[in-house]
C-alpha cells in the first residue's frame, strides 16, 4: 500500500502505556484514492543524510479538514 499523507496543524495526545504522547495529525490518501489520516509521534532522516530542507518543510503545515479538526485533543487508542 502506498499512502501520500500532509501534515495538518491538529495535535492530540495519545495515552500509551499510561502517559501522554503528542502526535501531529497527517492527513492524506491511498494509492487507490482512499481517504485516511494518520498519528504520527516520531518522525526522522538517516543521521548522515541532510535534512535542512526536511525540517524546513516538517514546519509546513496546512489546516486539518473539518473531520480531522474535530477530533477529540486527547485521543485514547
Amino acid at each position: 500500500m502506498i499512502v501520500t499523507l500532509h501534515n495538518t496543524d491538529k495535535l492530540v495526545y495519545l495515552n500509551i502505556g499510561g502517559g501522554q504522547v503528542p502526535a501531529r495529525v497527517w492527513e492524506g490518501e491511498t494509492s487507490s484514492g482512499i481517504p485516511c489520516h494518520a498519528y504520527i509521534t516520531r518522525i526522522a532522516v538517516a543521521r548522515d543524510q541532510d535534512a535542512t530542507e526536511f525540517e524546513r518543510e516538517l514546519l509546513e503545515r496546512r489546516p486539518a479538514t473539518p473531520a480531522i479538526a474535530a477530533i477529540p485533543s486527547h485521543l485514547v487508542l
